[in-house]
């Protein structure tokens, strides 16, 4: 369910500000998004899974907190990421 190495290196190439930026909520929103949908398939083969259910829900929302500031501090960029992502918002 967790990201291999390199499927989070390419990630980090992908949405980095700059070459040694990793923690950007760019990089964050990205990484957190593949895992939630790589949770979101799981549930769909093993449906009571309730502790990576709530595993889930955490991821859920320390991607929206993140959003959230990045909408207040800078519109244009998370207009950028959503569009990117494909997140509805």
């Amino acid at each position: 369910m967790s990201l291999s190495l390199e499927d989070k290196q390419k990630l980090i190439k992908t949405y980095a500000l700059n070459p040694k930026d990793t923690g950007s909520p760019e990089v964050q929103i990205a990484i957190w998004t593949i895992e939630i949908n790589n949770l979101i398939e799981h549930f769909k083969v093993h449906a009571k899974d309730n502790h990576s259910r709530l595993g889930l829900m955490k991821k859920v929302a320390r991607r929206r907190h993140m959003l959230d500031y990045l909408k207040k501090t800078d519109e244009s960029r998370y207009q950028e990421i959503i569009s990117k992502l494909n997140i509805r918002r």
